[in-house]
């Protein structure tokens, strides 16, 4: 397919369920080009010249095991676009994937946000000390409006099974790590049981992100409205919904000081924004969180080194894929050497905490 007419993306068939289900929104033909990242299901930016929109589907050839994403997402952001949570407006959701309907997956459709998900310390590097201070901390307001919001007000009493949810996250990614075995690691199996040891009484449940972090939201200049200076940015959008649920808020938190912590290894093809300049240390996020939201974080290190834990079994995963020539591309040849990387970070936070 050309780069206006991607794989997955029928955009004559789309065309004709929006001008079907929105009349009048589409103005002229459509083209689509695949946006980059995301964990696993495909976006793509679609334009009728005038105005854009983005589609989300599952990964092309897993459509049943991942069709209950779409609507979850869909869902989700559909509850939280009323509320001070920056989420894109909602526009369709397409739950008929039979006999290759539309797009032969259940998608869904919200509008384009203009702005930017900085992922590297480079990345942020022209912003300067002050914004990227300034852009930090608002990750961490959004992500304290994101918890105060009263699931059951906005209809999403049921979106999860709080109870034992911690002790659920810890077997589930105990089951990952056994899945991708295929080396001996130090230390991983004894931060997974020191975890599994402490595990901390959780909060009252708020909707969770679950891959909270600054490369899922977009940032862009602020409204005149809410802040009129120049060179003033503010979140505009929250992306990815796709693991979000009802649980523990502070498994949020803790992804989010982990992400916040520089690795210390130069050159390393997973990387952080925690080593830009300006960019706040972990204490003071915590500290934010806290006065903002009013919760209890002195358990915070268990949910950090949770943190470091989960994306330690999610590289090895990476790496085991890769020693079986499943995963090919720049870097993850080194992913492997990271593993013990962040256990260590793991165990030291827990024995710190």
């Amino acid at each position: 397919m050309s780069a206006d007419h991607p794989p997955g993306l029928d955009l004559d068939r789309l065309r004709g369920l929006l001008d079907s289900e929105r009349p009048g929104l589409v103005h002229g033909p459509l083209t689509g080009r695949l946006i980059e990242g995301g964990r696993s299901n495909l976006t793509y930016a679609v334009s009728d010249g005038t105005s854009r929109w983005v589609v989300r589907r599952p990964p092309l050839g897993h459509v049943l095991a991942t069709a209950h994403d779409m609507k979850r997402e869909h869902r989700v952001i559909s509850a939280l676009h009323p509320t001070n949570v920056p989420v894109p407006r909602p526009v369709l959701m397409c739950e008929n994937p039979e006999n290759g309907a539309v797009l032969g997956a259940p998608f869904y459709v919200m509008e384009f946000v203009e702005g930017t998900p900085y992922r590297t310390a480079d990345q942020l590097a022209p912003l300067g000390p002050e914004r990227t201070r300034a852009a930090v901390l608002s990750l961490v307001d959004t992500l304290v409006e994101l918890h105060a919001v009263d699931p059951a007000s906005v209809g999403l009493a049921d979106f999860g099974r709080p109870e034992g949810f911690l002790d659920r996250q810890l077997r589930r990614w105990g089951k990952q790590l056994d899945a991708s075995r295929n080396r001996e690691l130090a230390g991983i199996d004894e931060l997974h049981a020191a975890l599994g040891r402490d595990l901390p009484h959780s909060p009252a449940p708020t909707v969770v992100h679950g891959d909270y972090r600054l490369d899922n939201v977009l940032i862009g200049p602020a409204s005149e409205a809410n802040e009129p200076e120049k060179g003033v940015d503010e979140i505009k959008a929250i992306l990815d919904w796709e693991m979000s649920t009802l649980g523990d808020p502070l498994t949020d938190l803790g992804l989010l000081v982990m992400y916040g912590t520089p690795l210390g290894t130069p050159d390393s093809p997973v990387s952080t924004t925690a080593e830009a300049a300006g960019h706040p240390d972990p204490a003071e996020l915590i500290e934010r969180y806290a006065g903002l939201s009013g919760r209890d974080v002195s358990a915070v290190s268990w949910y950090t080194a949770f943190a470091w834990f989960k994306l330690a079994v999610i590289l090895e995963g990476i790496h085991y894929r890769y020693t079986l020539g499943q995963t090919v591309g720049a870097g993850f040849d080194r992913i492997g050497d990271l593993v013990p990387v962040f256990v260590e970070h793991g165990l030291t936070t827990l024995q710190e905490g």
